[in-house]
């Protein structure tokens, strides 16, 4: 009988999470901050040619405190790009076809197609792009909301006892009055 003592123990080897292992590149972090910084959403640069998915940026920011930073400053700039955008869409015509069929009297059908400026689409663009800067950055493109009470606007109760003692000399006086 062999003693359970004597056999050599295993080690479990580590396990692979699977995947290719990513390597940190400054040199792509710095393209991304640029593109950031220019209103690029990071889900559409991850989706580009030479960029790891955007799971792995987030783990790149995790363990790099400083590039985490530099993403947030250049998605801060970003939003300022955004809303700049929003102005060049609204001074921008965008001309598009409006395409309209009628049947005359005798049967026929006429299809007529008009160049218009396309008003509801670039509205929706950007309604779109201030909605989403209202969610991303609401201190700054947010609606203002002022809240008495809080830090900036404390509530303020003044108690002013002399307008009670105007109330009662004028009670007084009308009563002498009508006497």
């Amino acid at each position: 009988m062999t003693d359970k003592t004597d056999k050599p123990t295993k080690q479990a080897a580590p396990k692979n999470k699977g995947g290719r292992q990513s390597t940190y590149d400054p040199d792509i972090a710095k393209q991304m901050c640029e593109q950031l910084s220019e209103g690029i959403p990071l889900r559409e640069i991850c989706r580009q040619d030479g960029f790891p998915a955007w799971r792995t940026v987030y783990d790149w920011m995790k363990k790099d405190p400083d590039l985490a930073t530099a993403i947030a400053y250049a998605r801060d700039v970003g939003y300022d790009a955004m809303a700049e955008d929003c102005l060049v869409i609204a001074d921008t015509p965008m001309m598009g076809e409006e395409v309209s069929e009628s049947e005359d009297d005798e049967g026929v059908k006429r299809v007529t197609i008009k160049k218009v400026d396309m008003l509801g689409h670039r509205k929706l663009q950007i309604e779109t792009r201030l909605k989403l800067l209202a969610k991303f950055n609401p201190k700054r493109y947010g609606d203002k909301l002022v809240h008495a009470g809080d830090d900036v606007n404390p509530v303020v109760v003044e108690n002013n006892h002399n307008v009670f003692g105007e109330l009662l000399k004028n009670l007084k006086m009308q009563r002498q009055a009508e006497q």
